[in-house]
């Protein structure tokens, strides 16, 4: 069973028709999806760029490592100068993929 039962249907303009497709292609969501959120009092935003998607994941990845070092800091009680290094080099790598992608 649909989570949404009831259907509702509309006409609109032709300017009202041109507006929620461009809502449609620069949200990504659909026409219905639209129209829930505007009901419930949300704006609709532009998806993100792709560049933000391949940020974000290249950001995750270097947390995950951070994390790491981070662990094995917490276990040992210290952090050694190759670990310093390395999460020197991984801010290194922050900086220069914002500074790419921005």
């Amino acid at each position: 069973m649909r989570n949404r039962p009831i259907r509702f249907e509309t006409f609109l303009s032709k300017e009202e028709a041109q507006h929620l497709e461009h809502l449609q292609t620069v949200s990504g969501l659909s026409k219905s999806a639209i129209v829930r959120q505007l009901i419930s009092g949300c704006s609709i935003k532009p998806r993100p760029a792709e560049s933000y998607r391949e940020l974000s994941r290249e950001l995750s990845a270097i947390g995950n490592n951070l994390n790491q070092i981070t662990r094995l800091a917490n276990a040992t009680g210290r952090l050694d100068d190759p670990q310093i290094q390395q999460v020197s080099a991984i801010m290194q790598q922050v900086w220069t993929v914002v500074h790419n992608t921005l």
